[in-house]
Parts: C-alpha cells; sequence; structure tokens
C-alpha cells in the first residue's frame, strides 16, 4: 500500500449564514436509485437563529478545562448519539437540502431551544454527548448553494446544480421525483446518480479544485463547532466524520470518533474504499498524536461484507489483519433508524424477539435482499471466536453502541418524535399535515415504514468529558439503546455470591472482583468453576417497564458457532416453560386507537446473579446481556393516532424497545 500523506489545509473564516425557508420535500432515502416513492419530508431546516450563531461563534475554539469536573470511580451512565448528519453531509443536502448545520445540532441534542421550519423547538430530553458524523466525501461543499454569493454557487457546477433542483421543484413545493414529468423522470435519475458518482460515491473526488478547497475550509468549520459546543461535565462533542465506502451497493461505512480537540483532514472513501487503508491511515496519524477509532455500522446492509471470514482482497484472515482491525475498530454500531444489526430470524431461529427491526435498505439498490451470514453482530461474535482459535486473535471483539444516522440535523430517539423522515422531525414546523401523514403510512414503498427513531449509546465513564467517554468507548465499556434511557450494568466473574447485589456497595465489589461489560473474564480457577453474571436493569424514569433481562451467549466447538438465549430476570410471576424454558409474554397494554400504553405490567428494576450452566473450560464464548421493555406503539401507530388514519398492515403496530451490553470474553486458558 502506498504511504498515506497527511494532508494540510487552511483555515478558511467563513460566516455562519442565516438561509431564507424554503419547503422542500424528498422521499426517505431518495438518494437510493430504487426509491422514487410520494411521500411526506420536510426538509427544509431554518438556520441557527442569530443570537444563538453569535453566541456560538463568540465560544473559544479550544476544548475548556476539565480540571475541576469531579469523578466517580464507579462510574456514570451517560447517554448520547454518535451517528449524525447536517446540512454539511453531501446526501442530507442533495435529497432534502437540509438547513441544519452542526453548531445548530449540538444546541439541540444538549437541550437548547432553536428555531426549526419558523417554529421554536426543545429535544423531548438531553443528551449528553453526541458526535456530528457528516460524510467526509464533499464535506460542507452542496450546502453552500444556499448562499448566491460563496464560491460554489459562482461556480459553473454550482449553476449546474441550482438548474437540476430547479427542474426537480414541483408547484405544489415538493422536491421529488413523483411530481417530475414523466418524460423527465429517467433522466432525473441518471443525472443524480452522475453527481453521486462524482462527488459522493465514486472512486475519486472530481471536485474542481476551488470546490476541493471549500471542503477543506468546511472540515475546520465542523471541528470548530464541536469545540464552540463542547461544555465539560455537562455536554460533550466529539470530532468526527463518516467515511463512506459503499462497493457494490454493499455498505461498509464507518464513523471515525476523535479523542481531542483537532484532527487532520479526513481520509475519505474517495482515497479508498478499502477498510484496511482506513485503518492504516488511522495508525499513521496516531503516530503523529491524533487519537481516533473507527466504528462501522449497518452490517445489516452489507450482504455480508462487514464480518466476512476475508479481507478486501479475498484472503483468508490472519493474525495481522486481526489485530489491525481490533486495535483500530474496538466497537459496531448495533442498531439505529435503518434497523438493528444484531441478528436475524434465518440465523437465530430460536430467538423469539430476533425479527426485531430487520432491514436492509440497500436490498433496492442491488436489486436482492444481502447475504444474513457475516452481516450480524451475534454472527460476527462466533466467527471471531473461530478464527481466534485458529489464530490467537479475535477480528470480531466488538463493544456495541446506538446511533440515529439521522440526515436532518436533529437527533431525535423517541418514537412520537419520528415520523418516518430521515431528514426531518416530527416537533416544530416539521411535524406532518394529515394529507403527509397519510402518504407516509398508505405508501406502497415499504422502505418508508421500515426505518424508525435514532438509538442512542450508553457509556459507564468516571465523568463527562471528552477524555472520559472516549476512554469507555476504547475499553468497550458500552451499551446500546433503541431510543430509550433504560440502564443496566453487567459484570462478569468467578465468585460473585448469589448475594452480591443485596449488598449496598455491590457495584464497588462487582468492579473489584470481575470485569464490567466490554471486558475479558481472567482464565478459570479451576475444574468445575462456571462464570457468574451480575445483571441490574432499571426502566427509563420517562418510560416503559421491564419485560424480561436476557444473557445470550455465543461460543465456538468443532469449528462452528453456537448461540443459546438464557431468560435471567422477568417481570411479575410468570414461569418458564417446562420444555422450551423460555418465558412466556408479558403481555401487551397497547391501545392501538390511541396510542396510548399503561405501566401496569412488567418491572421498573430486574435484578440477577446467574451462573452458566452449560459451561465448557475449552470453549472460547461471548455473553451479552440484551434488556427488553413491554410492548409500547411504534411511531406508524402514533403517527396513525395522532391524524386518525388506518394503521399499516405492513409493519409491527407495537415494539418492544431494548437495549443490549457490549460481550464480556471468555478465553480458555490453554487450546485443547
Amino acid at each position: 500500500m502506498k504511504k498515506i500523506a497527511m494532508k494540510k489545509t487552511a483555515v478558511k473564516k467563513t460566516a455562519l449564514k442565516k438561509t431564507a425557508l424554503k419547503k422542500t420535500v424528498w422521499p426517505p432515502g431518495a438518494w437510493i436509485v430504487a426509491m422514487a416513492a410520494c411521500c411526506f419530508q420536510p426538509a427544509a431546516q431554518s438556520s441557527p437563529a442569530a443570537a444563538a450563531a453569535a453566541a456560538d461563534a463568540a465560544a473559544a475554539d479550544a476544548a475548556p478545562s476539565t480540571a475541576a469536573i469531579p469523578s466517580n470511580p464507579l462510574r456514570n451512565a451517560y447517554y448520547g448519539d454518535l451517528h449524525l448528519h447536517t446540512s454539511y453531509s453531501f446526501d442530507a443536502y442533495f435529497d432534502a437540502q437540509t438547513k441544519v448545520d452542526p453548531g445548530e445540532a449540538y444546541r439541540f441534542a444538549r437541550g437548547d431551544l432553536v428555531d426549526y421550519m419558523g417554529q421554536p423547538t426543545r429535544r423531548r430530553e438531553p443528551l449528553d454527548f453526541m458526535a456530528v458524523t457528516d460524510h467526509a466525501e464533499s464535506i460542507g461543499v452542496l450546502n453552500e448553494l444556499e448562499d448566491d454569493a460563496s464560491v460554489v454557487s459562482r461556480s459553473g457546477l454550482g449553476q449546474e446544480l441550482k438548474a437540476y433542483f430547479a427542474r426537480m421543484t414541483q408547484r405544489d413545493g415538493l422536491h421529488n421525483f413523483s411530481g417530475a414529468p414523466k418524460d423527465q423522470v429517467a433522466s432525473l435519475l441518471d443525472r443524480m446518480m452522475e453527481y453521486y458518482r462524482a462527488y459522493f460515491k465514486g472512486n475519486k473526488n472530481s471536485l474542481p479544485e476551488a470546490l476541493a478547497a471549500e471542503s477543506a475550509s468546511a472540515w475546520q468549520r465542523e471541528m470548530a463547532f464541536a469545540n464552540r459546543n463542547y461544555q465539560p461535565g455537562k455536554f460533550t462533542t466529539f470530532i468526527a466524520y463518516e467515511w463512506t465506502s459503499t462497493p457494490t451497493a454493499d455498505n461498509l461505512h464507518r464513523n471515525v470518533i476523535f479523542r481531542g480537540d483537532s484532527a487532520p483532514a479526513p481520509f475519505t472513501a474517495l482515497d479508498s474504499k478499502r477498510p484496511e487503508d482506513l485503518w492504516a491511515w488511522l495508525e499513521a496519524i496516531r503516530k503523529q498524536g491524533f487519537e481516533a477509532l473507527a466504528i462501522p455500522h449497518n452490517g445489516n446492509a452489507s450482504n455480508g461484507l462487514m464480518y466476512d471470514w476475508v479481507d478486501t482482497d479475498g484472503l483468508r484472515i490472519g493474525r495481522a489483519y486481526a489485530e489491525r482491525r481490533q486495535a483500530n475498530e474496538p466497537l459496531s454500531e448495533i442498531s439505529q433508524i435503518k434497523g438493528s444489526s444484531e441478528t436475524n430470524p434465518l440465523l437465530s431461529p430460536n430467538d423469539e424477539f430476533a425479527g426485531f427491526e430487520i432491514y436492509d435498505f440497500y436490498a433496492g439498490v442491488r436489486h436482492h435482499v444481502g447475504r444474513p451470514q457475516g452481516s450480524y453482530l451475534r454472527d460476527a461474535l462466533g466467527r471471531g471466536e473461530i478464527i481466534q482459535r485458529q489464530f490467537g486473535v479475535n477480528p470480531f471483539k466488538y463493544g456495541f453502541v446506538g446511533g440515529s444516522d439521522l440526515h436532518g440535523g436533529l437527533s431525535v430517539s423517541a418514537q412520537a418524535d419520528f415520523a418516518g423522515n430521515q431528514y426531518g422531525a416530527n416537533l416544530g414546523g416539521g411535524k406532518p399535515s394529515a394529507q403527509e401523514a397519510a402518504r407516509v403510512l398508505s405508501s406502497r414503498d415499504g422502505d418508508v415504514k421500515l426505518v424508525t427513531a435514532g438509538n442512542l449509546t450508553g457509556v459507564w465513564a468516571e465523568r463527562n468529558t471528552r477524555e472520559s467517554l472516549y476512554d469507555a468507548l476504547r475499553r468497550r465499556e458500552t451499551f446500546a439503546t433503541t431510543g430509550t434511557k433504560l440502564k443496566f450494568r453487567f459484570f462478569g466473574g468467578w465468585d460473585y455470591r448469589s448475594a452480591l447485589l443485596q449488598r449496598h456497595a455491590w457495584v464497588a465489589s462487582a468492579y473489584a472482583n470481575g470485569v464490567p461489560m466490554g471486558g475479558d473474564l481472567p482464565v478459570s480457577h479451576g475444574e468445575g468453576h462456571a462464570p457468574v453474571f451480575a445483571i441490574w436493569a432499571v426502566k427509563d424514569p420517562d418510560g416503559a417497564n421491564l419485560d424480561r433481562a436476557q444473557i445470550i451467549k455465543v461460543w465456538e466447538e468443532d469449528g462452528q458457532s453456537k448461540e443459546k438465549v438464557f431468560d435471567v430476570a422477568w417481570s411479575g410471576t410468570r414461569k418458564p416453560d417446562a420444555v422450551s424454558g423460555k418465558v412466556p409474554a408479558v403481555g401487551d397494554t397497547v391501545d392501538l386507537e390511541t396510542g396510548a400504553y399503561s405501566n401496569s405490567i412488567g418491572a421498573t428494576e430486574l435484578k440477577a446473579v446467574w451462573r452458566d450452566p452449560e459451561f465448557d473450560a475449552l470453549r472460547y464464548a461471548a455473553y451479552y446481556l440484551r434488556v427488553l421493555e413491554i410492548p409500547t406503539p411504534r411511531w406508524t401507530t402514533l403517527l396513525a393516532a395522532q391524524h386518525g388514519l388506518p394503521l399499516p398492515k405492513d409493519v409491527p403496530a407495537t415494539v418492544q424497545q431494548r437495549g443490549w451490553s457490549s460481550p464480556i470474553w471468555y478465553t480458555p486458558g490453554t487450546r485443547p
């Protein structure tokens, strides 16, 4: 591989622009060629309020001091979003002309009041941290079209793009293919893909030199936005971006998260689509003082490539590859708006909860559903153990995180704040009318209804600072939720007693005598010993009660991956089935006409100390915790109830929101 040269970019002082509101509507995922949908997409978000923008610009670019922030050695749970796009992302602006910039995105996430499409709005509940991960490819160029005097607007490409957008804008204000003259749709689609290949998805960056400089300047502004909005102890921001590799319509995207307050110019998928080259770049900049890690996401849309047995060249994974992957990618995103990447019913037929939010969003582009093998994290855990037995290193030793991947700049994670629009939110001026809601719920394009609200990452850290949170990411002491703030602990050891959780200082004891989520069990003390796990979960204070807590065990046996789901704690007086061992369903209180539910079932807290009854000290194994809430209404049900519309029949009316801990791994002391 050729040596990667570090790029130096000049900082260009660019004032934050205030843009006029323009209602622009695109279907979700319009950048996917197969989606020529006819449904609501309110994408014209307002620019930041003048006062907020002025205050933001006046803040210091350098990260503030963290010396006086108290530290909890037993660690606190912090919640955030490590995957969000703003107007600086090529597709966010191209598909929907998103107006929310990174500064406004950070302010909304931390709970500030923002102006959204002409109406003041605030996040339902503030987040503790966030990373804006705009696509690195042609970052911050297209949104410059909002300023007629900008270099982009005055360029030949800018004029060409404006003419293209004008052809897409219909008399009713909609901005999509459904309203375009039929004889123009094919040419518009072709032109759209030409733009995508040249400036976003291709093999080289075709931006003119002057516009490439605009992109470099935009990255400087991205970093400034993150630093200006960092409030140690209250709200942490990370400098970050998304590396957008999509070979043959198979998702290999990674979010790159930096620990510090500066970063080099991004390594993009226009530089290389090979993950190995991204890792080489991370290793190179690490030597120069820039600590960063990569987080793969949406393995569910990778057609088996994300966690494959082979590298990019088709060669079998060996020790060197495994070491590099583990060093540069300690985490993987398990769930987000475009579906869950935990497992699939085809891979886990005995898991009654395996069918949660299954969605391969690239299926329409490649004209077939991708291979589930190699696309889901539970499968990856088993593959990693098999490779570890062969070469001594596990390339898929991943902790779990969640994200939104929303492209409208506002990170929303409540089902009620989502209405099928990945470019907007069901808030402020973005709330759909009854007619727009009907379009969404009756759409024949199933992809519109298969997306869901944003997910969250939970981090157990000593304090809310970049350093503390990042170090927790590195050690994998993380969990993911589907959007609620349910909280849980997961510890593993050899000597935990059944009464551990009854002790006042049980957390300190669990840390002292074992390992938390993301850790490695030490070698067994001897024959007859089996690992013991302590689990504790408590409901979101403003959310639904808990149904059950499960430990999922994945192990290797004779070159094959095995898995089993154990119910370890549950609400009420239910008894496991005598044959299957499974605990019956918790029940359902959802009123499908109103969208209301009751916490008359379920529990506010679940806890247990559980010993593996089937432990084999000679087998590599991984254990992770899954916590399920009682059924609650899905966003499609809430939207139908809000407007008095029929429920769609092609998606579930209710969901069981859930959370996943990072695994705890067991490695045999000696290989048989």
